[in-house]
C-alpha cells in the first residue's frame, strides 16, 4: 500500500508513511481511515515521510479538492496541527511543496519541510534517530495502524 499510518497516542503523533507512485485515492483512504480510527484526536502532529515516494499523480485540481476538505476537517475541530514533512529527494520535495503551499491562510496547519530524518524527528520533539527507530515497538510505546 503506497500510503500508510501509525497512530502514537502516549506521543499525541501520527507517522504517514508514503512508498513508490502515490495516487490521490491512495491519500484519501488513508486520510479517512485515520480520522475514523479510535486512536485519532484532533491537534495531533504528523510526521509524513516522503523518502520513498517515485513519482505521483499529478491531477492538481482533484489534489486541491481533497486538500480543501481536509482543511475543512482541521479548521473545524478548533485546534492547530504541527504537520513536518520529510522530503529528500527532487520527487519528494516537489510533493512536499504542492501538500505545503495548500494549507496557506489554514491557520489550523502548521506545515515545515525538512530533508532529513532527524531534523524532521527534532522539531517534533523525538529523541529517536530514524523513522524506523520511532516506530519500534518498546515497552509502555503503542503503535497502531
Amino acid at each position: 500500500m503506497p500510503v500508510q499510518f501509525r497512530i502514537l497516542p502516549d506521543r499525541g503523533l501520527v507517522v504517514v508513511r508514503y512508498t513508490g507512485h502515490v495516487a490521490i485515492e491512495d491519500t484519501m483512504r488513508a486520510t479517512r481511515a485515520y480520522v475514523s480510527h479510535p486512536h485519532y484526536a484532533a491537534g495531533q502532529k504528523q510526521l509524513v515521510d516522503f523518502s520513498a515516494v517515485t513519482g505521483y499523480e499529478k491531477d492538481y485540481v482533484r489534489f486541491m479538492t481533497m486538500q480543501a476538505a481536509k482543511a475543512g476537517r482541521f479548521t473545524s475541530s478548533g485546534t492547530q496541527s504541527l504537520v513536518v514533512y520529510i522530503a529528500p529527494t527532487a520527487i519528494s520535495q516537489e510533493l512536499a511543496s504542492l501538500f505545503f503551499k495548500s494549507w496557506n491562510d489554514v491557520h489550523a496547519v502548521v506545515p515545515i519541510v525538512q530533508d532529513s530524518e532527524i531534523e524532521a524527528l527534532t522539531l517534533l520533539g523525538e529523541t529517536d534517530e530514524t523513522v524506523d527507530t520511532l516506530l519500534m515497538p518498546a515497552t509502555g510505546r503503542r503503535a497502531l495502524q
